[in-house]
């Protein structure tokens, strides 16, 4: 009786001391891991449309200010960059003449095709749409103060790109005639989980002329023939909206 009891005893020692030793040599814990993302607001520089991976800043000279381009609109939603068009110096004409804009000209001296930039740092992914409408047109500083009648701007052959190519890209209208009178036109626009980085949207392809222009001819200004012109320069201007509403599927 008392070797079996001496017995017992030691065995439940030695379990006690065996399962000690396993709970000090092993086991499992649980941590965690956190990160958080706010809206970006800062502006966002112009970058190159002809990089298939928009990433490299660059600086647009605008050729109806020798001041430079407007700075972008501040974040985390915002237009960073339109391209200001300039349709040259023309002969006077009673025929029916279509100019195309000279090339967006850069400070290092390349040319890329006009286009808009706009950036979503908002962190919701709930799309956006951009407009254009034309502020009345194109008008003269002189005592008549004329306008150019009938004349038209039209955009083609949208190229969009952006820094993130796993988000699905927003949707360019393919060609559009900008409204003198004020009406606004759908540019582009990205539906809810689309549209989330940078995107540039450039018009065409660069051609070079043998007087040394390089225009880009998907953007081009109609004038009839049977409009009276001074011998002046015309000026209207653009404006570009980007609203937080987000595009149409259908």
């Amino acid at each position: 009786m008392k070797k079996a009891l001496l017995f017992t005893v030691i065995a439940t020692v030695t379990l006690s001391f065996s399962s000690l030793a396993k709970a000090e040599n092993g086991g499992t814990y649980d941590s965690n891991g956190s990160v958080q993302f706010i809206p970006n607001k800062d502006i966002t520089e112009p970058l190159d449309p002809e990089n298939p991976n928009p990433e490299e800043p660059v600086t647009p000279i605008d050729p109806t200010d020798p001041t430079g381009p407007n700075p972008g609109t501040p974040g985390p939603l915002s237009i960073d960059y339109a391209s200001s068009l300039n349709f040259g110096e023309n002969e006077i004409s009673t025929k029916d003449r279509v100019y195309a804009a000279k090339a967006q000209e850069l400070s290092d001296g390349r040319f890329v095709p006009n286009y808009v930039q706009i950036t979503d740092n908002r962190g919701s992914n709930a799309g956006w749409s951009l407009h254009v409408k034309q502020n009345g047109q194109f008008e003269n500083e002189n005592a008549q103060h004329t306008t150019l009648t009938g004349a038209s701007i039209s955009f083609s052959e949208p190229t969009v790109k952006g820094t993130l190519n796993d988000v699905s890209a927003p949707a360019a209208t393919n060609s559009f005639q900008l409204d003198p009178e004020g009406a606004s036109t759908l540019v582009m626009s990205a539906v809810e989980g689309a549209g989330a980085g940078t995107w540039v949207n450039h018009f065409g392809n660069l051609t070079s002329l043998e007087n040394g222009d390089v225009i880009t001819p998907a953007i081009e200004l109609f004038v009839p023939g049977v409009t009276p012109k001074d011998n002046t320069e015309y000026r209207t201007s653009l404006t570009w909206t980007l609203s937080d509403v987000p595009g149409n599927n259908n």
